[in-house]
């Protein structure tokens, strides 16, 4: 006895715009995900060729960027400071928090960095760099 006959035809299965949307979702996910995987290894490709630098100059600006931290979600902080060369070209470094921490705006020192990667800032006093 068979209570729920086949019948065949299009009324089986999902419909086919819920395929569609299905696997367009799924490809738009993958898709960002390719995206950022390609995109961090060609910035830490290209941090990698940098030749590493370490030269004077100036810390001018220091900001923040939070995100998240609606509802029940923690939020997370990226730390950036600027820095400014001898010769007037200005550099934002990405920074953890300790090494954030550390900086004030207007110190002088010498920065080492690569690419976009900061390594270190040596404060130097006053009297060293006049």
């Amino acid at each position: 006895m068979d209570f729920f006959p086949s019948r065949g035809g299009l009324l089986d299965g999902p419909p086919p715009i819920f395929i569609f949307f299905f696997v367009l979702i799924l490809v738009i996910i993958a898709g960002t995900f390719l995206y950022m995987i390609t995109s961090s290894l060609s910035v830490w490709s290209a941090n990698n060729a940098s030749a590493r630098l370490t030269v004077p100059c100036r810390v001018v600006a220091k900001r923040t960027q939070v995100s998240g931290g609606s509802g029940d979600s923690s939020a997370f902080t990226k730390y950036f400071a600027t820095f400014e060369f001898e010769d007037g070209r200005r550099v934002e470094l990405p920074l953890k928090g300790p090494q954030y921490g550390l900086l004030v705006e207007g110190d002088f020192g010498e920065l080492t960095y690569q690419g976009t990667r900061f390594i270190d800032f040596v404060r130097m006093r006053k009297e060293e760099h006049s």
